[in-house]
């Protein structure tokens, strides 16, 4: 029997870089706005990649039509259509397929949980190849609009797909101590923070003591280092 029965992973900036996604998308857009709005997809992919930068979140398009005295709801809504449909260019972190295998091999069932849309979420992972290495995958958006993290909702459902594991045979690796770790710790479960140098949330500290992880990771090829110390 595994020290850890389940291992459940998050996907956003833990197993591949979302700034990469964000960069994907936005070139997805700019192409969309050359062809509705007459903007230069060069022109538009750079200035929505320096919205980004200067932490520009939530409503990027809404700022950048407007500075270029464009805008409305139905082109806002148009854009966020593009960048939610498009196919990403994206791929894993180098460590993260060894990581996977090592799981399996070591003997506990990996699961992935995840917030936002199924479709989107579906395509990263189509676009990352990496939904062969799960034995179940749970995007909240499927449970309904009240499951996103922190709710307990999400953790509870991955465990019973992973064979009613128990939350105390169970850790949660992620990297948003907004939301990750707290859902984690209310549910029971253990959690280890990939706190990757230039992670989106990688300057965020733990609100409260709920909040922080039982442990924390550079990359995720000393996540397994870590479950042995838990």
């Amino acid at each position: 029997m595994p020290r850890w029965r389940a291992v459940v992973l998050d996907l956003d900036d833990t197993l591949y870089p979302e700034a990469a996604y964000v960069r994907s998308g936005f070139r997805a857009v700019a192409a969309r706005a050359q062809e509705t709005l007459g903007v230069p997809a060069a022109e538009g992919e750079t200035e929505l990649v320096a919205l980004f930068e200067d932490g520009v979140r939530g409503d990027t398009f809404d700022r950048w039509l407007a500075a270029r005295g464009l805008g409305g709801d139905v082109a806002v809504n148009d854009l966020v259509a593009a960048y939610r449909a498009h196919a990403p260019e994206i791929a894993p972190f180098p460590e993260a397929g060894a990581l996977l295998r090592r799981l399996r091999a070591d003997g506990s069932a990996v699961g992935l949980l995840s917030d936002g849309d199924p479709a989107v979420q579906g395509r990263k992972l189509d676009a990352l190849g990496l939904r062969h290495a799960f034995d179940a995958i749970v995007v909240t958006g499927e449970l309904g609009p009240d499951a996103g993290k922190p709710s307990p909702r999400g953790f509870g459902e991955v465990l019973r797909r992973l064979g009613d594991a128990s939350p105390g045979e169970a850790v949660y690796v992620s990297d948003n101590p907004a939301k990750d770790f707290v859902g984690a710790r209310r549910t029971g479960m253990r959690s280890i923070r990939v706190r990757r140098p230039g992670g989106i949330y990688a300057h965020l500290e733990p609100e409260t003591p709920e909040h922080a992880p039982d442990a924390e990771v550079s990359g995720l090829d000393e996540v397994p280092g870590a479950l042995a110390s838990l």
